[in-house]
């Protein structure tokens, strides 16, 4: 048995904020009161004064690489990552190579994370090889073990095939992930057209290029009633277009999802990292970032979802525009969140796990995201008191703005079905 004494425990599933303990026996949360004395019995005790204690996060759009790229991450690696920034619950994207779209490539991903000590699920592709043509047959991709359908990576240009997308996903109410860009704004992408590409002097990536795209997928997620998410919103446009939608939805099923680098970060950051900066969608102005923060008060935006995306060194250090997107986000999304949301906008420590866990897990319908009696014991423990310099990553991986930052708070623990699979 594990028993947490005297942290502040949040659940949004029932809304509890409250100090005392939590007590864990094999994989379950047997007891959470003022105050547990578990008498004769052996047990654990962890004092977690200072502390707050909350579900696992779950990260619905993360990168580990496996198969293909094992070199920037692999499935073992990115697990480590997950346990240490005290996400128990992991959701790939399948821009693997081969990428998800075969039930060989799936059970390859599926078998190697059910040895990991976090629980990891995997998209499938929507369209074969990612070209954006044909659609994979879905129902047979849910009945091996893929949680939803995406692309990401790739955007999906052809009307027709995103609405034939969205009939089929609506037929099997199964979510559909969606990186929205269009490569008619955009002539170099992971910059934003403004600011940072007058520096580089290079195009950049123009905001229009995600806003017309989520225009025209809101209007048919609005049509077929299919279950769309958004992914890593940048634009400000982008969230009056989706607040509207979903005033439109009679079915609940448009959700929007945002990153912690475009919540903590803008376009000045792109200029001050370069390409530890570069990500697709780029960085934006201060406005887009309140404007993210703003949809995260009224919840416009419903998850926030690391996009974790590890590459070499050796690709970062290329040029400007010849060097890959993306940065590093497991370990370091908590900390960043409550530096940037809960200490600077004072947003709740409620509302910042059920968009970080509780609502993640009710999208995917995985059995997370609660922290309450008889729920599985993926807790997360976040130590306000003390502060801790991000200086080393269990990544294979280096690329993230974050390294060397110092962050108010740290991962203290991580427990993932009644283990302990991280302890600073």
């Amino acid at each position: 048995m594990i028993l947490l004494k005297n942290g502040r425990i949040i659940d949004p599933d029932t809304n509890l904020d409250m100090i005392g303990d939590v007590l864990i026996d094999k994989d379950r949360i047997i007891d959470i009161a003022d105050n547990i004395d578990i008498g004769e019995n052996e047990a654990q005790v962890i004092d977690c004064s200072g502390c707050v204690v909350g579900p696992g996060l779950v990260d619905i759009h993360v990168h580990f690489r496996d198969p293909g790229f094992t070199y920037k991450e692999d499935i073992e690696s990115g697990a480590k990552c997950a346990a240490a920034g005290g996400v128990t619950s992991v959701i790939l994207m399948a821009n693997t190579k081969p990428c998800v779209d075969s039930i060989e490539t799936l059970e390859y991903v599926t078998k190697k994370a059910k040895q990991q000590s976090v629980h990891i699920y995997t998209c499938a592709n929507i369209t074969k090889g990612m070209q954006g043509k044909e659609l994979l047959d879905f129902k047979e991709f849910i009945k091996n073990g893929a949680v939803g359908f995406t692309d990401d990576g790739i955007p999906l240009l052809d009307e027709e095939v995103v609405k034939k997308a969205m009939v089929e996903a609506a037929r099997y109410d199964t979510v559909l992930s969606f990186h929205e860009e269009d490569p008619r704004f955009i002539k170099n992408n992971g910059v934003n057209h403004g600011k940072a590409s007058e520096h580089f002097k290079i195009g950049g990536s123009d905001r229009k290029a995600e806003i017309s795209m989520v225009e025209r997928d809101l209007e048919l997620a609005l049509k077929t009633g299919a279950k769309i998410n958004i992914q890593h919103i940048s634009a400000k446009e982008t969230l009056d277009l989706i607040r509207e939608a979903k005033k439109k939805c009679i079915k609940q099923n448009i959700f929007a999802e945002a990153t912690p680098h475009h919540i903590a970060l803008t376009e000045d950051d792109t200029i001050k990292y370069g390409t530890g900066a570069k990500m697709n969608p780029p960085l934006r102005s201060e406005a887009d970032r309140q404007a993210i923060i703003d949809a995260i008060k009224d919840d416009t935006i419903d998850f926030i979802a690391t996009d974790h995306a590890p590459h070499s060194v050796e690709e970062k250090n290329r040029d400007i525009t010849q060097a890959p997107s993306g940065i590093l986000g497991l370990e370091t999304s908590l900390p960043v969140i409550y530096d940037v949301l809960v200490r600077e906008n004072n947003i709740s420590w409620l509302k910042v796990f059920c968009k970080m866990s509780t609502n993640p897990a009710r999208l995917y319908g995985i059995n997370a995201g609660k922290l309450a009696k008889n729920a599985i014991a993926d807790v997360v423990v976040f130590d306000e008191k003390n502060a801790k310099v991000y200086t080393e990553t269990m990544s294979k991986s280096q690329n993230s703005p974050f390294l060397g930052k110092k962050f108010n708070g740290r991962i203290a623990l991580t427990i993932c079905s009644g283990k302990i699979v991280y302890r600073d």
